[in-house]
């Protein structure tokens, strides 16, 4: 069967009654194939270990109006292209809307109209109601996707819990001690192939692992419940500068920095202004590496990490995008950008809040402060933008129990603790995508409702 969609968009002048009304049909990505076709780490199976599992007939079907159960709204058409599931900063929807009536004073979210919305014969036909003070601005695409990624998108001052979706979540506390340290360092995921890369610093060198997990494929004598693993390769470089800091636990941190490299920051949180840090750069091609140390006046830092490997700890206050290390001011009340190749670049970026140093996980340890998803940097109770804007959210547990970066493949991401590994669902997926023949402009003065039929058509 083929899936056809079909939107409605009728504009109303509350002052004339005029009704202009614009129809177009969709695409379908691959976000609902990828989701009942693939079972990474057995997410749909339940182990002996599993303490939590989402099952399909609560959370997920019917499709309509769980999968597909909100609405996103751009301002500017997006690429027709079936890979494309995800939204970065520069397509942030204008507006959306869920299963449900908006409980919210959330102007950019509208309301489903539950006595319209219904299954029809041959598949689904969602309404959607926008007040006059809702989703005002420019339409020019539209597109279905979770019915909690159309509650709060990536999150705002009222929910940004609803985005990440606990999927499953497993007790590893029971196995073996090296798989539970070489997942708790993590520093990079290759989903697609398998593929684990753990680095861990001693004062006799850095240890750099390649680990095999049963992810997509399992073996003969494989288990999913996260006791399988084979170490691939294992590296040990000795830089003579580079360092993490010791006081009372080794302070510091590795990072991917997704342009073929991965680096290390070494310091102690500093109050006085004048930061030390030492780092490396090491090739992920042929673990060459250079190293050095930075002095940098005026600045004020927190560690950029803690390695504790006798209790099991490991906490993050820092990220590499695009080139630049974003790290956690003392104050709490800002992030440094520092240009990894160049310390004389750097800016603090103000949060206008003093951020909570838990970090983006549940529990009362340190954490990952922020996380890498898309191009969008995601903290406690903020996110920071590819241009750097910082958008304040509400500030709820968005991770549950996360010591590693989150790991994104597709619309899935997977994280680990010493303890626990997890996966969670991405839920602003874009399932169809709708880009208007023009785009249309909705004011004050104008309420809107959208109509989108989706049917179960013959190939």
């Amino acid at each position: 069967m083929k899936l056809k969609g079909k939107t409605t968009i009728e504009l109303t002048d509350v002052n004339t009654g005029e009704v202009t009304t614009v129809e177009h049909e969709n695409m379908m990505t691959n976000a609902l194939n990828i989701f009942f076709n693939h079972n990474p780490m057995g997410m749909f199976n339940s182990m002996s270990n599993s303490r939590t599992l989402r099952y399909f007939n609560k959370y997920f079907v019917p499709i309509c109006p769980n999968l597909l159960g909100g609405i996103l709204l751009f301002s500017e058409a997006l690429e027709e292209n079936g890979d494309k599931l995800l939204i970065g900063s520069s397509e942030l929807p204008m507006g959306y809307a869920s299963n449900n009536t908006n409980p919210y004073d959330d102007s950019k979210r509208g309301s489903m109209n539950l006595n319209e919305s219904m299954a029809i014969d041959n598949g689904y036909k969602f309404v959607w109601d926008f007040a006059t003070s809702q989703a005002n601005g420019t339409i020019a695409a539209l597109a279905l996707t979770n019915y909690l990624g159309g509650a709060a998108v990536y999150g705002n001052t009222y929910d940004d819990t609803s985005p990440f979706f606990l999927m499953k979540q497993d007790d590893i506390s029971g196995h073996a001690s090296e798989i539970r340290i070489l997942c708790m360092l993590a520093v990079e995921m290759d989903v697609e192939n398998e593929l684990m890369y753990s680095m861990k610093y001693t004062t006799e060198g850095i240890y750099i692992y390649k680990v095999h997990l049963p992810i997509h494929a399992i073996g003969l004598t494989d288990n999913l419940d996260g006791s399988t693993y084979e170490v691939l390769e294992e590296h040990v470089i000795v830089p003579s500068t580079f360092q993490f800091v010791d006081y009372i636990n080794l302070n510091g941190a590795f990072y991917d920095g997704r342009d073929g490299y991965w680096y290390g920051f070494g310091n102690r949180y500093n109050s006085s202004g004048s930061a030390t840090v030492y780092w490396i750069k090491i090739s992920k091609a042929d673990y060459s590496f250079t190293e050095g140390k930075w002095t940098l006046a005026s600045t004020y830092l927190e560690e950029a990490g803690v390695q504790e490997l006798t209790y099991g700890n490991r906490t993050s206050r820092g990220c590499i995008r695009n080139g630049y290390l974003y790290i956690l001011a003392y104050n709490r009340k800002g992030i440094y950008k520092i240009n990894v190749n160049d310390p004389a670049d750097i800016t603090l970026i103000s949060l206008g809040i003093t951020t909570n140093d838990y970090g983006i996980g549940d529990g009362t340890s340190p954490n990952c402060i922020m996380v890498l998803i898309e191009d969008i940097l995601f903290g406690k109770e903020f996110m920071i933008l590819a241009d750097d804007t910082v958008v304040l959210t509400k500030g709820d547990d968005k991770i549950s129990y996360l010591a590693t970066p989150v790991f994104q493949w597709k619309q899935f991401l997977f994280s680990f603790t010493v303890n626990y590994r997890s996966i969670h669902l991405l839920t602003p997926y874009l399932a169809t995508i709708n880009n208007l023949p023009s785009a249309v402009v909705k004011t004050a003065d104008k309420t809107m409702k959208i109509t989108y039929t989706l049917t179960e058509e013959s190939e």
